[in-house]
């Protein structure tokens, strides 16, 4: 009975291969996604990268301003 249940009744000559085509493709298109997200994010990094730093130093400056403006109120 084992067996005939893994043959999926002699259907499995249409069942299998079409659970293999759906994992190629699902494998596929997983390759696929993975390089391009790889590639996105290069291009993310080369191109936003410095502007961190800049923000970061603009902060430091907003830091001092405030103090500034605020500690001589009253």
């Amino acid at each position: 009975m084992s067996l005939n249940i893994l043959l999926l009744n002699a259907y499995a000559a249409f069942v299998l291969p079409a659970f293999m085509f759906t994992l190629v493709s699902f494998l596929i298109l997983y390759i696929k996604t993975r390089k391009e997200l790889n590639k996105q994010e290069n291009i993310y990094l080369k191109e936003y990268k410095q502007l961190n730093t800049i923000k970061i130093k603009s902060v430091k400056n907003k830091g001092i301003i405030e103090q500034a403006l605020f500690g001589n109120s009253i």
